[in-house]
């Protein structure tokens, strides 16, 4: 009986804690909020630009062509005419020349000739059959004669094929927290799509905006798919604290670095075809917070859930045994998430760090570039984000757990520990 006021007392420094680490969220997403609203910086004049080649590079004599319609239009194959091989540098492929029928456009209906292979380098197993859909580009050469050119594939039915396929495994799975997920889902994208992407290309601070952008996705997405619970809230409050302190180690390290987001020519064919002005140092920024969003969710709820597991089979855990076996399982998670963001990388990159190898270049010199280093640091500063949330998701999910009864009565408004997990255990 006399160890219960030392007990209390530390309930309560641990809550003070809490408190403090809460309201110090809360400040920096408010920091980022009057930031967010400073008006935007004047948009620069575009400056006059050549559009980027497509695939298919023009002929010499096909270069004063104009571009006719100004965009690209589906086709479908309706006829091989012609194979053989053509001599590429040193190198001998297939061609084909075929008809194809524009599908849209002012010319729909219209069917011309186009040739495949004689222009760019094809993979070996690469050629067009009767009835394929591609995209092509229409060209008028000055002398009047329409000149086709191949873009891409449509690959638009296979991939919702396997969009229904994911789905339906989802919900076979997941059950309804699958049908939520699949909202979550379609909700991630209309934040990214309708607000992060907008405001970034009004000029504004992509770091700020996706702060934001990142704090409204997270939490709905997160509450829509396992409810307004102690668990949800421990997992939003500790995705929320890891991804300010990832903000802030990709801006500490992006300036160490020197990273200046020109690096890839993705960025610059935006600045060039931007009318405002853009941050690309920020834009490098962005990419690293949102890179790291997804798993950020993943570990914060595991760690969560398996809080208030441990506590649903034993009450009465104490706070520090509660901690220490939480954070077990988060060491073994984290290890496999590293190793698995490490890995993912290093996939994406695998084409790029194939040519440093076979161009002999310095190992050194390789990771010295900037789209190297970019990729690298992004790595790091991802996986340190993804370090500190398992703690920081600990202690919250201990706290609440262990102590949601000393909140008083806010408590009523919080919801369950869990939902739909057979928790009845109430104090």
């Amino acid at each position: 009986m006399d160890e219960h006021p030392v007990s209390q007392t530390r309930v309560w420094s641990w809550w003070r804690w809490l408190l403090i680490a809460v309201l110090l969220v809360l400040a920096e997403v408010a920091f980022f909020v009057w930031v967010f609203r400073r008006p935007a910086a004047p948009a620069a004049s575009p400056t006059p630009a050549a559009t980027p080649a497509s695939v298919a590079t023009p002929a010499a004599d096909e270069a004063a062509a104009v571009d006719m319609q100004g965009r690209i239009y589906p086709a479908k194959v309706t006829a091989v005419l012609e194979t053989g091989t053509v001599q590429l540098g040193d190198r001998e492929q297939a061609y084909q020349r075929v008809r194809v029928r524009l599908l849209e456009g002012p010319l729909a209906g219209t069917e011309v000739e186009m040739d495949f292979g004689k222009r760019q380098t094809l993979p070996a197993d690469m050629h067009l059959n009767v009835g394929d859909d591609i995209l092509v580009n229409v060209l008028r050469r000055p002398d009047g004669v329409l000149v086709v050119y191949f873009v891409d594939f449509v690959r638009l039915r296979p991939m919702f094929t396997l969009f229904l396929v994911f789905a339906f495994f989802s919900v076979v799975v997941g059950g309804w927290k699958g049908v939520r997920g699949l909202v979550g889902m379609a909700f991630s994208f209309g934040v990214i799509f309708f607000f992060i992407l907008p405001q970034i290309l009004q000029g504004r601070n992509p770091v700020a905006v996706t702060v934001l952008g990142s704090a409204v996705l997270l939490g709905i997405t997160l509450y829509l798919i396992y409810g307004w619970t102690l668990k949800t809230h421990a997992a939003v409050l500790g995705i929320l604290a890891a991804l300010v302190l990832t903000g802030v180690l990709a801006q500490y390290f992006v300036v160490l670095t020197r990273l200046t987001g020109f690096g890839s020519e993705d960025a610059l064919y935006l600045i060039q075809f931007s009318a405002v002005s853009i941050d690309t140092r920020g834009l490098v920024l962005a990419g690293m917070l949102v890179g790291a969003l997804g798993v950020l969710d993943d570990l914060a709820i595991t760690q969560s859930s398996v809080v208030f597991q441990l506590f649903a089979t034993d009450p009465h855990l104490s706070f520090g045994t509660l901690y220490r076996r939480a954070m077990q399982v988060g060491r073994d998670h984290v290890a496999a998430t590293v190793n698995t963001l490490v890995l993912a990388y290093t996939g994406g990159a695998l084409p790029m760090l194939l040519l440093f190898y076979v161009t002999n270049e310095k190992p050194l010199q390789v990771l010295n570039y900037e789209f190297v280093a970019q990729e690298i640091v992004s790595m790091m500063v991802g996986s340190l984000g993804l370090i500190a949330a398992v703690p920081l998701t600990n202690l919250l999910a201990v706290s609440l757990a262990r102590h949601a009864d000393r909140l008083g009565p806010v408590r009523r408004y919080l919801g369950p520990p869990d939902r739909g997990e057979g928790h009845g255990h109430h104090h």
